[in-house]
Formats: structure tokens, sequence, C-alpha cells
């Protein structure tokens, strides 16, 4: 879809977001129905959830079209890498922003507000979503899929496991020209690339790392524009 039409794109998150909830709702409610006896009704919500769920990934294909397959035999094995490796990264981003800024803070407000239960809950979804993340990794790594986000802590378990054996490694700033340059947040990892910008926090593409206004946030972890630095690729020793 258009990035430009924020307004639009902010309705479709939210459209999703609804409906994917509408569909686990449903699913609880059928296992409710379900253990007290009313089989027809735990179907009805069965059917009703599966029907939101349809509902959702309408409102997903058009926030990620890069993602939709309409004919997976004309596809190219590169292609096929491209699409399943963004599914990869979107992935690793939301349970990145789940452990490093959801949860946490939304124990810190559960524990202000002295509700424990809810606040062990929290806690417990931070250790889930870390190794929720790991996993996606370690299995992008292990595909050899990861790229843009993925790419930069594979670069570095590389490099670690390098210089155990003895090697060396070394690295270089992604672009010279600030109109090209990639910057990297010290917290979530979220790459800034100038040249696709940040549309959905209103910076155009082309907007150089340096012209971004200083209010500007990560939009995974929200970091300060001061937790960012030069992003690094991996060369050759």
């Amino acid at each position: 879809m258009d990035l430009s039409n924020f307004t639009t794109l902010q309705n479709l998150e939210a459209a999703f977001g609804g409906e994917s909830m509408a569909n686990r709702k449903y699913l609880f409610f059928a296992d409710v129905a379900r253990q007290l006896g009313f089989p027809d009704l735990a179907k009805l919500f069965k059917d009703t959830a599966d029907q939101e769920t349809e509902h959702a990934f309408a409102h997903f294909k058009l926030l990620h079209p890069e993602l939709v397959v309409e004919n997976a035999a004309a596809l190219t094995d590169e292609q096929k890498r491209e699409i399943i490796s963004r599914c990869l990264s979107l992935a690793i981003e939301g349970e990145t922003y789940e452990y490093t800024t959801m949860y946490p803070e939304f124990a810190a407000d559960a524990q202000r507000d002295r509700d424990n239960p809810a606040a062990e809950e929290f806690l417990k979804q931070v250790q889930e979503s870390t190794d929720h993340a790991n996993t996606f990794r370690e299995a992008a790594h292990r595909f050899g899929l990861l790229k843009f986000i993925e790419n930069y802590h594979a670069d570095r378990y590389t490099e670690a496991l390098e210089v155990l054996n003895g090697g060396q490694t070394a690295s270089r700033v992604a672009g010279e020209d600030p109109k090209t340059r990639k910057w990297i947040c010290r917290q979530c990892s979220m790459i800034y690339d100038p040249v696709a910008g940040d549309p959905d926090s209103g910076i155009a593409p082309g907007t150089p790392f340096e012209e971004i206004p200083d209010d500007w946030e990560c939009p995974i972890c929200g970091a300060s524009k001061k937790t960012f630095k030069p992003f690094e690729e991996k060369v050759a020793a």
C-alpha cells in the first residue's frame, strides 16, 4: 500500500489487531463452551474465530503486499528467500519489542498498581518473548535467511566464533554518503536506512539520519535518536 496514506495505514493496523484479538477471544470462548458441555456453541465460536482470521489476513496483506504469494511456482528461489526472510524479520522485530519494551513497561505498571498476578504474567512473557525472538533468529541463521536486522546479529555471532577459532574479522560503515549511510539502534538493532526513510513516523524516503528531528524515536523499541550508531557491515579480512 501507499505508505504516505498514514491514517489509512494506522486504521489497517488497528483493524488487523482487532480481528486478531477477536480470533483468540472466540477460541477462548470455544474452549470454555466445550468444557461446560455446550458443543454447538463451541463450534459457533470456533467457526466465527476462523472467519475473523480471514479478515485479519486480508488486512495484513494490504499492510504487507510484499508477502502476498499468488503463485509460488512462478517465484525464483531468491524471491522465495526474500519473502520468508521478511517474515522472519517482522517476527523478530515484534518479539524484540515485546521483551525489550512492552512487557517490562507493563510489568512496572502492574507493580505500581500492586497487581502481583498481572506483574508475574508480564514478567513471564518477557522471557517467553525473548525465547521466541532467539528461536526465530536461530532459524533464520540456520537457513541462511538472515537479512537486515537479523543479519546484524548473525554477523556478530559469526565474528565471535571466528575469533574463538583464531581468525580475524573486519567491518566497515555501511555507506560513506549520509544519503545512503545506515544507522543501527543499540537497544533493539533496528536499522535505519535513509533510502527507505521511516514513513510511518513522518520521515520521508531519502532523509539522511542527521536530518531526522532530534525527538524521533526508534519505531521498534522507542529508543531515542541518540541511541543509534553507524551500522557496520562485515567484510572479508
